[in-house]
């Protein structure tokens, strides 16, 4: 019994991963636009995170941590296969089919995928994970005014790609983003 027994920290982890499974899927299928890739990256980041527990200083920043373990090995699969789109043979059958895709707005998903990594991740963790900006900044090891800056830029390069016209923004809100 006491060579399996599960420390303080291992405890904390696998409640953090059964917790927020989906979401840690979703972040790396958000890159990799495959079901079985991001499941392996997944798996990949649960290994990484259980042989390295003993590096994390700061039990409290055990999310943080993981997100960014998930980040750089959902960039570093993309590295590896050179940013080929795989499409998921639930999205071919759909297609083939003839069924509706269940994306609101295809455009908007594609000038995201085309998004530099460091704009990408950001408005992923902000806007699809609901994450602060403070909390994207302990993820990806940036400071909270680089990460808004990037915020702003990747907002702005999105605005273009979609054929918004800034300028709409003023006058929406009353002042420009």
């Amino acid at each position: 019994m006491g060579l399996f027994k599960k420390s303080k920290l291992e405890k904390e982890f696998t409640t953090l991963i059964l917790e927020n499974k989906e979401s840690f899927y979703r972040i790396a299928y958000s890159y990799v636009r495959n079901q079985q890739d991001a499941l392996d990256i997944v798996q990949e980041s649960i290994h990484k995170a259980l042989t390295r527990m003993n590096t994390l200083e700061n039990q409290v920043s055990l999310k943080s941590w993981f997100y960014k373990i998930i980040v750089n090995n959902s960039l570093d699969f993309l590295r590896k296969h050179k940013r080929l789109t795989i499409v998921d043979d639930n999205v071919m059958e759909g297609l083939v089919n003839g069924r509706e895709d269940k994306y609101q707005n295809l455009d908007l998903q594609e000038a995201i995928d085309q998004l530099p990594d460091k704009y990408k991740t950001i408005i992923i963790l902000r806007y699809f994970e609901d994450m602060k900006i403070e909390e994207i900044a302990k993820v990806i090891d940036e400071n909270v005014n680089t990460i808004k800056t990037r915020l702003y830029r990747a907002l702005k390069i999105l605005r273009v790609e979609l054929d918004e016209d800034p300028n709409t923004e003023e006058v929406k809100h009353g002042k420009k983003l």
